[in-house]
């Protein structure tokens, strides 16, 4: 078998079969085929694509390239849920404890935040304490004994996806959608889970900037997880402004403490509610999302959802007085008001520009290598339908930096005012099943 035969057979539209797949992605992670063959091949899938079947080996063989988790000793139906990515995207934080309430296994395997996007452990790590290197076996005990857990990604998985993704960074083929689909799975899938809830973002702040794509990528996904004996469903959700009202790692773990406890940000809760309702019954403990979202409604007015979450901050050596005290957790030390020189009704956001200018403030990477500053974020005062008078707050910059004035500038320019308030913002669009 030839590379060049792969490439030519893509490039006329035909199918490749599972094994001529297999000898590319196996061929390419074991350092037998040139980056210059696979980067031919990968510009022949991105403009003449991939039919179901292709994908869900593409996605196979990505799997099989390196190690797996096995969760086979955890009880129950283990279920996750993976985004797309998003900026004030924190609903990992509330999920997790809601859906371990049930009995349901919830077995995270999660990544740091790069670029304008957070991650999840970045966040967690705010909690003076809180550890996301757990042995295997520490985190096995811990989703049998409490039903929930959470670790950085390690060890060998996927390895064929990192070597393709840099690749495909590198010569314009990141926006392919058998490409992006293959890539998000096979590490959902290595990650040893039994069901998966996707929250595909679509927006401004989001890698899908309009429904239709958003709504292929996630078809895709589904499809490519109920193949693999994976149920799986998407809820594709609006990211055409941050989500919530607070940026960075310890501002978003205060806001889901506050979404934990009753009063947190419309948006956000809808969000949470909705995709842990989804966790739910794909766990089996209920038949009907009405039925789950009313359980999580119930738990958070009576408060056990957020001892749940002291719980889960506890279990994973983390301090649980910061759960019931805020003020513990990280603060900045300059807090920098950004005023209107306008009036009239946010109709809109840059949300990715949002996320840059906090990630210049401190709370994010450019580099992976870089460190972050939990302390550092942005407190949004105004959203989408808001009116604002000249003069009012826009939001609040957090940091610890003196020079913040292209940040400053940045945010700024993200809020789109006009003169007509917009209508209702939708935050769920679509359920994908």
């Amino acid at each position: 078998m030839r590379i060049v035969d792969l490439i030519n057979k893509k490039k006329h539209g035909e199918s490749l079969s599972k094994e001529e797949i297999d000898f590319f992605i196996f061929g390419y992670t074991n350092g037998e085929l040139p980056d210059y063959q696979v980067s031919a091949l990968l510009m022949a899938i991105y403009f003449k694509g991939m039919d179901s079947r292709e994908i869900a080996d593409l996605t196979d063989a990505m799997v099989r390239s390196g190690d797996q988790v096995d969760l086979s000793a955890i009880e129950g139906i283990k279920v996750d849920k993976h985004s797309t990515g998003g900026v004030g995207d924190k609903i990992s934080l509330i999920v997790i404890p809601l859906v371990a309430s049930l009995g349901v296994p919830v077995a995270k395997m999660s990544g740091r935040g790069l670029g304008h996007t957070g991650g999840t452990i970045d966040k967690l790590e705010s909690i003076e304490g809180f550890q996301v290197e757990l042995t295997n076996e520490k985190f096995i005990a811990n989703v049998n004994q409490y039903k929930m857990a959470i670790v950085g990604q390690s060890g060998n998985l996927t390895p064929a996806d990192k070597k393709l993704y840099a690749l495909r960074d590198v010569t314009g083929t990141i926006d392919s959608i058998p490409l992006i689909a293959s890539s998000i799975m096979s590490k959902k899938i290595a990650a040893g889970t039994d069901a998966i809830v996707l929250d595909v973002k679509v927006g401004s702040g989001a890698f899908m900037k309009s429904l239709d794509e958003a709504r292929e990528l996630a078809k895709t996904m589904v499809a490519i997880g109920n193949s693999l004996n994976r149920k799986t469903v998407a809820v594709i959700t609006n990211m055409d402004q941050p989500l919530g009202h607070e940026i960075g790692n310890a501002n978003e773990v205060k806001e889901a403490i506050e979404v934990l406890s009753g009063h947190g940000a419309e948006d956000e809760t809808e969000v949470a509610l909705t995709i842990a309702s989804y966790m739910a019954v794909l766990g089996g403990a209920f038949k009907t999302i009405g039925e789950a979202r009313e359980h999580f409604e119930k738990i958070i007015r009576s408060g056990e959802a957020i001892e749940l979450f002291k719980k889960f901050v506890e279990i994973q050596g983390g301090n649980p007085e910061f759960v019931t005290h805020l003020e513990k957790l990280p603060q900045s030390k300059y807090h920098i008001e950004v005023k209107s020189d306008i009036e009239g009704y946010v109709s809109g956001f840059d949300s990715e520009k949002v996320g840059i200018s906090a990630m210049m403030l401190g709370a994010g990477r450019r580099k992976k290598e870089d460190t972050i500053d939990f302390a550092a974020g942005i407190t949004l005062k105004k959203k989408m339908g808001d009116h604002i008078n000249f003069g009012d707050i826009l939001c609040v910059l957090h940091t610890n930096l003196e020079e913040v004035e292209e940040a400053k500038n940045i945010v700024k320019s993200a809020f789109i005012v006009s003169n007509k308030k917009p209508d209702q913002v939708k935050y769920i669009y679509e359920i994908v099943e």
